[in-house]
């Protein structure tokens, strides 16, 4: 660990070193350096974020293909979730492929890709998750017109204001907002340079911002509803009380769970310096990754009508009984 955090300091890298770390390399340690490369060392933080990446792809790639294969999860919540999904999955794809590369193949030019591929999968999974948060405020401000058409329009420029920026966004350290010339200017995620990374930052806050008030608005919501129910039952029942503390708590753990995974790599993006030993930059980025493992977990696997898709998939005897008609996220 101390020799990986002299080489991030130096600016010396392997020709399999991390994209977190510099690849210049010294001409006085070529011999060394070769001698290293024979036993192809592979750093322990690439081989947890390459397992993460794995889990990430498997978890939301079966939401992706029931969401996908049945026709009755095709309203607007379920297309939301169906978009964090896919994103998810893209991110998990990403850092499989960003281990096998920078192990395999050293390229800058595949080192931009791959890093353009990931901040673009990620601000999309983050993206996705403030149009989900727009969506359930919806769904109770607007309960009675939810399932209008006007709902699906919202929904499908949503996704297009969702998947553009973070296109635009991923696209900017290809298209030459990358340290790649100048050293000096890398931040703690090479080849990105510092200004890039404070607009990836402060754009995560401003999203974690904008989910934090509505999920306080929708907090409101829930709890005006539960006083009405109770002014026209004419007391407030214990059931009641449950039914919206479980509803302020699954709110809580929610966006609890979103903050946690997030803030820490978030901030260390901020303050963080190239100079700095590259273990911060994987302490707060693998936690990180795990938001995208957890999101199938709260957003999908939880909901009933997967569940019984999922039952359908694999064991092809769960049998529906009655009507059925698909929930809003109010309902939900």
């Amino acid at each position: 660990m101390n020799e990986s955090a002299a080489l991030n300091e130096s600016g010396v890298g392997s020709p399999q070193s991390s994209w977190l770390e510099a690849e210049a390399f010294d001409a006085n340690r070529t011999l060394a350096l070769s001698s290293a490369a024979l036993k192809f060392h592979v750093n322990p933080w690439d081989i947890m974020l390459c397992l993460s990446g794995t889990v990430i792809a498997c978890e939301n790639a079966i939401v992706v293909a029931i969401i996908f294969y049945t026709p009755t999860l095709r309203n607007p919540m379920f297309i939301l979730i169906g978009s964090l999904a896919t994103a998810d999955l893209l991110a998990g794809m990403g850092l499989i492929l960003n281990f096998a590369f920078q192990y395999l193949v050293s390229s800058e030019t595949i080192s931009l890709i791959t890093v353009g591929f990931l901040v673009a999968s990620f601000t999309a999974s983050i993206s996705s998750l403030l149009a989900i948060t727009v969506d359930r405020y919806l769904s109770l401000y607007n309960a009675l017109t939810y399932f209008s058409e006007k709902t699906l329009h919202y929904v499908h420029l949503m996704l297009v204001g969702t998947w553009g920026a973070s296109l635009g966004l991923g696209l900017l350290p290809i298209l030459g907002w990358n340290c790649l010339e100048d050293a000096s200017t890398c931040s703690i995620v090479r080849p990105l340079n510092r200004t890039n990374l404070t607009v990836l930052a402060t754009s995560f806050f401003i999203i974690f911002a904008l989910m934090l008030s509505l999920y306080f608005k929708i907090c409101k919501i829930v709890c005006h509803h539960a006083h009405q129910i109770a002014l026209q039952q004419h007391f407030f029942t214990t059931s009641h009380y449950m039914a919206t503390k479980k509803g302020v708590s699954t709110l809580a753990i929610i966006l609890g769970t979103f903050g946690a995974s997030w803030l820490p790599f978030a901030i260390y993006c901020l303050v963080g310096e190239r100079k700095y030993p590259s273990v911060y930059t994987y302490a707060t980025l693998l936690p990180a990754t795990y938001n995208s493992m957890i999101n199938p977990i709260i957003y999908a696997y939880r909901n009933t009508e997967i569940q019984r898709s999922i039952y359908m998939l694999f064991c092809g005897c769960f049998q529906t009984k009655g009507s059925y008609r698909s929930r809003s996220p109010s309902e939900v």
